[in-house]
C-alpha cells in the first residue's frame, strides 16, 4: 500500500471501475436543516451581526463538511485499486470478496484484524474485502465500502488476471 496523489492525476486509461462514495440526498437535507435550525437558534431575533453571522458561517461550513464526507473515490484503473489517495497494485490481490451489510459487520466486528486497511462509510451497505498476497506488507486485507460490491470485486479480479 502506498499513499500518493489521487487517481485522477495518474489514471491514463478509462477506469475499469469508478465510484464516488457520496452521501445520500437525505443526509444533505437533514444536515442543512440542522444547520439552519442552529443558525436560527443563535440568531433568536437579534439585530446587527448576530442577525446574519450564524447563517453565513454555519450553512457553508455544513455544506463543506457534507461534501468532505462524500469525497472518497474508489477506482480500478491502470492495474491499481485506488481508494481516495491510497492505491494498491492488483498483482498483490489474492481475492476480492463482495460483502453485503451482514458480511461487512462480520468482517469489521469484534474479531476484526487491527492491521486491516478500512475505508468504511456507514451509509453504504455493501463492501468488498480485498485479501492481499504481499509478504512484505503486514496488512492482511482491505475492506472498502461500495454500492456495487459485486462489480468492484469482478473489476479487481479481471484487472489482476490481466496483469
Amino acid at each position: 500500500m502506498s499513499l500518493s496523489p489521487s487517481p485522477s492525476s495518474h489514471v491514463t486509461a478509462a477506469p475499469a471501475y469508478s465510484e464516488r462514495l457520496g452521501l445520500p440526498w437525505w443526509c444533505w437535507a437533514a444536515g442543512l436543516a440542522l444547520a439552519g435550525l442552529a443558525a436560527v437558534e443563535l440568531w433568536m431575533g437579534a439585530g446587527g451581526v448576530r442577525a446574519w453571522l450564524p447563517f453565513v458561517l454555519l450553512l457553508p461550513a455544513t455544506l463543506a463538511g457534507l461534501w468532505w464526507l462524500g469525497r472518497v473515490r474508489v477506482a480500478v484503473a491502470d492495474g491499481e485499486l485506488w481508494v481516495d489517495d491510497a492505491h494498491l497494485p492488483v498483482r498483490y490481490v489474492a481475492d476480492a470478496v463482495p460483502l453485503d451489510a451482514g458480511g461487512r459487520r462480520e468482517v469489521l466486528g469484534v474479531g476484526a484484524d487491527p492491521l486491516a486497511f478500512v475505508v468504511q462509510r456507514p451509509w453504504i451497505g455493501g463492501a468488498v474485502q480485498v485479501v492481499l498476497d504481499d509478504p512484505d506488507d503486514p496488512t492482511p486485507f482491505w475492506v472498502v465500502s461500495s454500492r456495487r460490491p459485486t462489480e468492484l470485486a469482478a473489476a479487481l479480479l479481471a484487472a489482476r488476471d490481466a496483469a
